[in-house]
């Protein structure tokens, strides 16, 4: 939204709502505005995978913008910081009126504050510094959710914006480190949970990692590697309704909280996210009924 919300009633207000009203000169040199956006992390709905090439990757959903800077282009939900909101309620009320959806996980990213990030600096805006949260959904929220809102439309993560243009702002530069920071997490259990539930077959499993790392994995290493996760056990039950024998159910037995509390490098840091074998861009699962916002 280029940092600039409603204005409210105080005069003396700084940051977001003082920009209103200010030429050119004055938003840029206005304190920086706060925002909030996520990247959300979900594996491809049943009903995408005929396009995406057989197997489950990862998708996120994004809005279209439909005012400059950037109009046409698609961007992370977001939306600004009430003054009487903590970041993480902001992030869930924002994620919640963009895409309907609450996922049980939900982490602060990392603060992302580039000069000219929000606008071109031809245009004097005011500066934006983001707050961005990651979340993981299961694909079975992703399918719930409507195709009422043209602006709103999941897309894969890897390769977003690549046919459309890029993504607006440096929205392309974040979800970038965030793939690299789920990448480097994919070591604990816990955000297969996340994508999956309390029960999973061991091919479902392996499809989480492949879809996290880009590339396909040997089924018999992979099961292998399993004994060495405490927090993945077998159940006494198996998934019914295939055409072969039935495959256990296993459990997740960890933590549910936060993955990991340390600090990540800066994204200037953070290694090229490895490369997935690309489906085709231009092709989206269904859209989420949402109101179309974006922030930088």
């Amino acid at each position: 939204m280029s940092g600039i919300f409603p204005s409210s009633a105080a005069p003396a207000a700084v940051g977001p709502h003082a920009a209103v009203g200010a030429n050119v000169s004055e938003r840029a040199q206005l304190p920086p505005s706060l925002a909030i956006s996520t990247v959300i992390f979900a594996l491809t709905p049943e009903s995408a995978r005929s396009e995406s090439g057989g197997g489950p990757t990862l998708w996120i959903p994004l809005v279209r913008r439909v005012k400059e800077p950037f109009k046409g282009r698609w961007a992370l939900p977001g939306g600004p910081l009430a003054p009487t909101e903590s970041l993480e309620d902001a992030a869930r009320r924002n994620l919640q009126q963009t895409t309907g959806l609450e996922p049980e996980y939900l982490e602060q990213l990392y603060a992302f504050g580039g000069l000219n990030r929000s606008s071109r600096p031809e245009r004097g805006s005011q500066r934006v510094v983001s707050i961005v949260y990651w979340a993981l959904v299961r694909a079975t929220e992703a399918e719930l959710l409507g195709e009422e809102d043209e602006n709103v439309a999941w897309h894969r993560a890897d390769t977003a914006g690549e046919q459309d243009g890029g993504l607006a702002f440096d929205h392309r530069e974040i979800v970038d480190y965030a793939l690299w920071r789920l990448r480097s997490k994919i070591e604990y259990a816990q955000i297969a949970y996340h994508f999956l539930g309390e029960k999973f077959t061991l091919a479902q499993l392996r499809e989480v990692y492949e879809a996290v790392l880009g590339r396909p994995l040997d089924p018999a290493n992979f099961r292998r590697q399993l004994k060495g996760m405490a927090e993945i056990e077998p159940t006494d039950e198996v998934l019914e309704g295939g055409r072969h024998r039935p495959p256990r159910l296993y459990r997740y037995t960890g933590a549910r909280g936060r993955i990991d509390a340390t600090t990540a490098p800066p994204p200037q840091a953070a290694p090229s996210p490895a490369a997935a074998s690309p489906a085709d861009p231009s092709q989206t699962a269904p859209a989420p009924a949402a109101s179309t916002r974006s922030t930088p």
